[in-house]
């Protein structure tokens, strides 16, 4: 985001964007120990640490982070996480796996309001068992709760375009929590891009648009997705003439 211009507001979580990112450390699982060697069970604010690191690192399967098509295997047989080597399936993950997998869930700026209160409460009160039942069918119920929240967000964004709204439209009408996962991870771009590109042809056709304009717009229409969504915000305001 350029500074100095006004954000706009993330249509997923109803939040400001944010440029910070997580680092791309690997941490081992479970090297938690004492100077003399022996083993010590990590308190919340370590696992935080464990968590915010292996970010990149560990990936949930669920319908939060699946792309795949809707005819993949229910959320609750595909939630797993993913650590420095093989992949670990939620049923055989040890209590302070499951913590890390929650935590590196509330680190993620994508998290919705339903799935960042049960995965909070999920910490605060759980036992091993109630974490694990979360992750393999409380987090996919809560995750299309707040997934059902976006796309009535966008669908009430004056700015969405007519390709956007006719996809949300059908979402609602008659997508799984899959599709709408997966539209909101990939289709909404390439739906956003061909509305703007609309848009910026639009721009194009005024009969008083200047040379200096004419000629930002037509790199803006070569440009990426974000490119021509940043063009329309702001970059036209900021052409002379």
């Amino acid at each position: 985001m350029n500074p100095g211009l006004p954000e706009r507001e993330d249509l997923r979580t109803g939040r400001k964007p944010c440029d910070c990112r997580f680092p791309g450390t690997r941490i081992a699982r479970n090297h938690y120990v004492l100077e003399a060697g022996q083993p010590v069970r990590p308190t919340r604010a370590v696992l935080t640490v464990a968590a915010t690191a292996l970010f990149p690192a560990l990936v949930l399967a669920g319908p939060a982070f699946a792309a795949g098509p809707a005819s993949s295997p229910p959320p609750a047989a595909t939630a797993r996480t993913v650590f420095d080597g093989p992949t670990t399936p939620v049923g055989e993950m040890s209590d302070d796996d499951l913590r890390v997998a929650i935590l590196r869930i509330l680190a993620d700026e994508d998290s919705g309001t339903r799935v960042v209160r049960e995965a909070n409460e999920a910490l605060d009160n759980g036992t091993t068992e109630a974490m694990r039942q979360w992750l393999e069918t409380g987090y996919p119920l809560a995750q299309a709760e707040d997934d059902h929240v976006v796309l009535f967000r966008i669908l009430g964004d004056p700015d969405s375009g007519k390709r956007v709204v006719k996809e949300v439209t059908a979402l609602l009408d008659s997508g799984g929590p899959q599709d709408i996962r997966q539209w909101l991870e990939t289709g909404y771009r390439l739906a956003q891009a061909e509305d703007d590109r609309v848009a910026l042809v639009r721009i194009l056709a005024r009969p008083d648009i200047s040379d200096a304009l004419r000629a930002a717009v037509g790199e803006a229409i070569d440009g990426t997705p974000e490119e021509m969504r940043y063009f329309l915000e702001y970059g036209q305001y900021e052409i002379d003439g």
